[in-house]
């Protein structure tokens, strides 16, 4: 890939906005397009090139990056006169949405039957990573291919891995999001329950954060206001990853879990609170605002229990 080459991007949202501005910014042309005018007007105030349709902005493109809501989306831009029907043969799709593994494989697929390369590249980092150019890429497809989309990947992120064949990305990304979630439920039930016994947030995260309890839902993006400036709890929760992207994440994961025949209690229970939370209060709230909801349900059983005695 050249020091100035021309990229599509389709999806120029939360995310896919930064991701082709930081494109843009480190010199390359993009041009861009989205559903959406008002995020196809922020596009080009970042210099991005807006195309009249997905297919336009794939016309000229050497790589083309896709970050969509869901399988559906990408299968059917991928489809008829979409995205492959406007491309040059032989253009690489690098699609960054997070989708389910075997509509990845089925996007592969069509790629190489319309003369294409595709790799499956889900991120980690959310929007923060997003504009702060920090995105973990998991790659599935062919090495070459990777190697080629590697330059481009480095611009948005600093991490790219090549977990393996199509598909291993969201693989990747489900396994790591299920890990995530996990985590974020129980370092919230942590916070809630040293509350019960009197523990500050600030002690508890100074122990915590130092010992066999640390992790990235503790030490980044810390569920309770105070130890972490920069966690969404210190800004009303507003969405750096927001919780129904969580559950819609956990929700696959826990589709391939039941697939699998694999035993994942925690994973599965995990999908069954987000999926609630995000059609709940979390609507609009980021992932780690389920210690809200964790510590409202704790208070109705505290009162359910001394009603009971």
């Amino acid at each position: 890939m050249s020091k100035r080459s021309t990229i599509g991007f389709v999806g120029l949202g939360r995310m896919g906005g930064p991701m082709a501005a930081n494109l843009v910014r480190a010199g390359h042309r993009v041009v861009g397009y989205d559903l959406v005018p008002e995020l196809r007007a922020a596009a080009a105030a970042a210099g991005v090139e807006v195309a009249g349709s997905a297919a336009l902005a794939a016309a000229e493109a050497e790589l083309v990056v896709t970050m969509l809501p869901g399988g559906r989306q990408v299968l059917e831009l991928y489809g008829g006169e979409g995205l492959l029907a406007g491309a040059r043969p032989g253009t690489l799709f690098v699609d960054c949405s997070t989708i389910d593994v075997g509509d990845a494989r089925a996007a592969h697929a069509a790629a190489a039957a319309a003369g294409m390369r595709a790799l499956d590249a889900p991120v980690s980092g959310g929007v923060v990573g997003a504009e702060a150019a920090t995105l973990t890429f998991m790659a599935g497809g062919d090495q070459a291919d990777f190697a080629e989309a590697e330059p481009v990947l480095a611009v948005m992120g600093r991490k790219a891995v090549h977990c393996g064949g199509a598909g291993a990305g969201q693989a990747a990304k489900i396994c790591n999001n299920m890990i995530l979630g996990v985590s974020m439920i129980a370092v919230s039930e942590a916070f809630v329950l040293g509350e019960s016994l009197g523990l500050s947030h600030e002690a508890l995260f100074e122990v915590a954060s130092t010992a066999s309890g640390q992790c990235w839902a503790l030490s980044v993006n810390c569920p309770v206001p105070g130890p972490v400036p920069a966690s969404p709890a210190n800004h009303g929760y507003r969405p750096g990853f927001a919780a129904p992207l969580m559950a819609k994440d956990l929700g696959l994961a826990a589709n391939a879990v039941r697939a699998g025949g694999i035993r994942a209690e925690l994973g599965l229970r995990a999908a069954e609170l987000y999926a609630s939370f995000a059609e709940g209060s979390g609507a609009d709230q980021d992932f780690s605002g389920i210690v809200r909801e964790i510590r409202a349900q704790s208070a109705r059983n505290a009162v359910a229990e001394g009603e009971s005695t």
